[in-house]
This record gives structure tokens, C-alpha cells and sequence, in this order.
């Protein structure tokens, strides 16, 4: 089953230093996971300030800078993963570096059969 492991924290919580620090600990695990078949994506998103978020309502379109809440964490990133059940999951997400200062959300994903495969 596939798990996408959103990971929540502080945008501004790390030094650029901890931040790269942290994106080459990410990358060791990230192939770690590929080497036992269970890595299907990752990827760090640029700071909220950066965000576009777009509202359809009504047949309208509403593109607004920045994204759509204020939050005290901010979404940072993510893992796409496959993991036989969510204790597997589970276990894979308290092993990631950005745990250390965030939060990891694990959603299962939805497979819809006719999306073109990952």
C-alpha cells in the first residue's frame, strides 16, 4: 500500500547549515528505502512565501499568493512510500531525520486505477 509521509515543522526553525544537514540525512534514508523497494518519491518544498494556492468556485478561479492557512508548522515536505500495512509506515516515518524537529502525517493514499501509475 502506498503512504505519503507529510512532514509538518517550523520553516524557520532550522539554520541553512541544519536545514543541508538535513536534506543529505534524508537522502541516505531516502535510499535506503529504494534499496528495499519501498521509495516511490520525496521531495522538500520551498518556504510558504513561495506558495500560489487556487480556489474553484462556482465555475471561478481565485489564484491567492501564499498558502491557503496560517499555521504554526508549515507543510515541508514529503516521502511517497509503499509499506505493507501502517505499523510498516509507522516505522518508516519515526525514522526520518525531519521527525527530529517536526511532525510526519501519514495518509494512505487512494489508488484510483485508471491515474497513470507511479
Amino acid at each position: 500500500m502506498k503512504y505519503m509521509l507529510l512532514i509538518y515543522m517550523d520553516e524557520k526553525g532550522l539554520s541553512q547549515a541544519e536545514r543541508e544537514h538535513c536534506y543529505q540525512e534524508s537522502a541516505q534514508f531516502a535510499q535506503q528505502l529504494n534499496d528495499k523497494g519501498q521509495y516511490l518519491g520525496a521531495g522538500p518544498l520551498h518556504p510558504t512565501a513561495t506558495a500560489t494556492s487556487v480556489r474553484t468556485r462556482d465555475g471561478k478561479r481565485l489564484v491567492t499568493d501564499g498558502p491557503f492557512a496560517e499555521t504554526r508548522e508549515q507543510l515541508g515536505g514529503y516521502f511517497l512510500i509503499d509499506a505493507k500495512n501502517l505499523d510498516e509506515a509507522i516505522d518508516i516515518a519515526g525514522r526520518l531525520p525531519s521527525g527530529r524537529w517536526g511532525t510526519v502525517e501519514i495518509r494512505p493514499v487512494v489508488e484510483v486505477p485508471t491515474l497513470p501509475a507511479i
